[in-house]
Parts: C-alpha cells; structure tokens; sequence
C-alpha cells in the first residue's frame, strides 16, 4: 500500500469511560503510530481506479463488544477484551457508500491475501466505524462529521451510509446543525440513532504507556518481510488478464479468493496444450460448476477433491472435441467421488463424442421423420425448433454425438427441404 512504517512506535493511553472497557482506558497508539500515509487502489463500477488515502495504521488493544440486536437492554461481551488488533484510518476521499463498499472489499481482499486475517464481518474479525459529512456543492470546507458504529456486512455499510447522508442533508435544509457524535446503526428499521457525543483528541487525555516499551523494527527486517509477500489482488487480476487472456469479469472473480486464482494457475499450468481457449475454459469451469460445487458444500477450494490435474485434462477432452459438454459434465460429477482420470473414465465408459458424419445424418434423418412438422414449423420462421431437433438426435445418441456437427448437418438437411419446396 505504500505506507512509511516507523522503525520505532510507541503505546499510548487512550482514557474514557463507556461500559465495553471496564478499566477506563485502552492501550493504543497516538504520536507514534506503525506507519503512516500509502494508499489502496479501488476499481470503479465504470472500469477506472481510484486511490483512497491512508493516514495511519496504528495497534491498539480491543474493547468489549456492546450487543443492541436484542429486544432486551443492551448487553456487554467481554470476551475480546485486550485483545491486539490493527485499525486502518483513511483519508476522507470516499465520495459515496458504493465507494465505500468497494474500498472495504479492497482492505478485506487485501488483509486476507496476506494472512493475517480471515475478514469475517459478522464474528466481528473485520469491523468498520464510518465517519460521515456532507458539504454544499463547490464548497472546500468538510462539514461536522458523525461516527456510525454497528456495521456488520457490505450491505449495512452501504445501507448505513446512505441513510446517514440523507438524514444530514435533510437537517441542514430544514436549517439545523449537525452535532458531532456517535450513532448507531439499526438494521431492523433502516436508521442510525444517537449513541455518545463524539470526544475529541485532547477528550481521551493520551499518555505514554507506561508498561510497554516501543516496538523496534530493523530495516533488514522490514525487506524480508516485503520480500515473503504475496502479489496483491489488483495486480494479479491485471497479470492474469495480461497472460492468460481471461476476461476482466473471469480474472476479478477468480482473485476475490488467493486460493482460488491459485487453483486456477496450477489448472492451467497442467494443460498439454495451453491457449487462450482452454485458459477461458477452465476459467469458465471454476466459475461454474467448481464454485457450485464450493458453494453447495459450504467450504473451500482447499477441500475440493479434483485436483488441478484432473481438471486439466477434463478441460482437455472437451477442447479436443473427445468428449461433448454434456458428457464432461457428467464426467465432472463422476470426478467428484472418484480418484480416476477422466481420460481412463472416458475410454471405460465409451463416452468418446461421435462425429462420424455418415451415422449422424442417419439420426438427423430419423430426427426429421419422426417429428415431420418441424419441417414446417421452420420454414415459417420458426427456427427454436432446432434445438429440439438437435437434441432428439443427443437422445438418440446417448449424449455422445458431436452437438455442433449435428446443427450443421441439420441446417444442410434443412436448407434442402427449403430448396425442394421452393420448386
């Protein structure tokens, strides 16, 4: 993210009193934060990027967890109590509740590429405060922010905020003020109500910690560290559209999970035959019936027991016209609960897609006498009937003939019907 990281950082005491911290102060940082500055690339619905600044990324201990969502007075959690955590503060540069979804989905993304954190909002392991302000059109001057609190999922954030901003601007129109304060997000009826009055800096009395020594970092030891991470999200979507000719759409939801693109990769590194063609196919295979398959199980690709090889080779069989779609599917779900290789499968089974032109038109012919009003039915315009007819012949044929040559030869067959009766 570009961020300048501190060779040395101190704690300070955060002081104040509310009831998720029952000793009346939080280990924090103040002066001297972790680092500072960077920024983090956000993608725009309209295909630009946009760059959010980050003032500060500083540790502090957690606090307790206040739970509103019961039709009971509020309770406390302390279970997470001083427990570390980092907080990311960012730059006001965010325009709108769509960017700031966007731009969490980049911070969750990108926390998770590294490792060190698994970005579950709802168990509270990635959690987002929201300061909000609105000013008049070609003002300069930002106006009194509120700090909403209670966001737990993209769709709250987003919901969130847009209520927020609502409610600001119909205030300042009916001629009020907007308090600087914290709110709270109520899911159930869709609004933010007051929480506590917004303290500033010199409210939380920071001293230096007197418990903690600074954090020490070493150069030599930032590099190393720099060196073991991995290629961040947006410049690996780049990379595989640039390498393997994969669509922006493919290559964005391939990289929303590390392992994933991974799966990807290795899958297209096992091809015989690599080509745009097939890198598009196996993408089209994870997207569909792989996450299918993740999302049924409710698990990851980790557990997923066709390895990239298999896939590969499935992949292959279809590129090579061996095998029809339908019959990968079928080999696919076979794959599943299988060890074998789908070329073995294939020979067992005899599931070799036919495209001896000869016997096709031999269930093309009993296709069209069988169903002789179809004839008709497309020389009046008509033509959705060939798909059924393309599919009686599948019928026929077990699924193994070759589906593009049968619509060929009963596009041909058909056009000589056209030309027998315009005789």
């Amino acid at each position: 993210t570009g961020c300048t990281i501190r060779p040395r950082s101190r704690f300070s005491r955060k002081n104040y009193f509310y009831p998720d911290l029952p000793k009346g102060y939080q280990i924090s940082q103040y002066e001297d934060p972790i680092c500072y500055g960077g920024s983090v690339e956000i993608e725009l619905d309209d295909g630009t990027t946009k760059r959010i600044g980050i003032t500060r990324i500083h540790m502090e201990e957690d606090a307790g967890k206040s739970i509103h969502d019961l039709d009971i007075e509020t309770l406390i959690d302390l279970n997470r109590c001083g427990v570390p955590l980092i907080e990311i503060v960012s730059e006001p540069d965010i325009r709108s509740p769509g960017e700031a979804v966007l731009y969490l989905q980049a911070i969750r993304q990108l926390l998770m590429y590294v490792g060190i954190c698994d970005g579950n909002m709802e168990e509270g392991s990635l959690r987002c405060d929201a300061n909000v302000s609105v000013r008049r059109r070609g003002t300069e001057r930002f106006g009194t922010k509120t700090e909403v609190k209670n966001l737990n999922s993209f769709r709250n954030v987003e919901r969130a905020l847009a209520y927020e901003i609502e409610r600001q601007i119909a205030l300042l129109e009916q001629g009020g003020t907007i308090e600087q304060e914290t709110r709270m997000w109520d899911a159930s009826s869709g609004t933010t109500r007051p929480m506590r009055s917004k303290e500033f800096a010199h409210d939380y009395r920071y001293f230096p910690e007197p418990d903690l020594v600074p954090v020490e970092v070493s150069a030599a030891w930032i590099e190393r560290v720099r060196a073991e991470l991995p290629e961040l999200p947006l410049a690996r979507k780049r990379r595989l559209q640039e390498q393997y000719g994969i669509p922006a759409y493919d290559a964005g939801i391939l990289i929303a999970d590390r392992s994933l693109a991974d799966y990807f990769e290795r899958t297209c590194r096992a091809l015989n035959e690599p080509s745009p063609e097939r890198y598009k196919l196996v993408s089209n295979w994870i997207m569909t019936e792989v996450l299918r398959v993740l999302g049924e199980r409710k698990t990851d690709i980790g557990s997923f027991p066709i390895e990239p090889e298999r896939l590969a080779e499935l992949v292959e069989l279809q590129a090579q016209r061996t095998i029809s779609s339908r019959i990968a599917k079928e080999l696919f779900a076979e794959l599943m609960s299988s060890p074998a290789r789908p070329s073995a499968l294939v020979a067992e089974r005899g599931m070799v897609q036919v495209s001896d032109a000869g016997y096709l038109e031999q269930l093309v012919e009993r296709a069209l006498s069988e169903h002789p009003d179809t004839i008709e039915k497309y020389r009046a315009g008509k033509t959705a009937v060939l798909g059924f007819l393309v599919g009686q012949v599948m019928k026929y044929s077990q699924g193994k003939a070759n589906p593009e040559l049968v619509r060929t030869l009963l596009l041909e067959r058909l056009g000589r019907s056209d030309a027998l009766a315009a005789r």
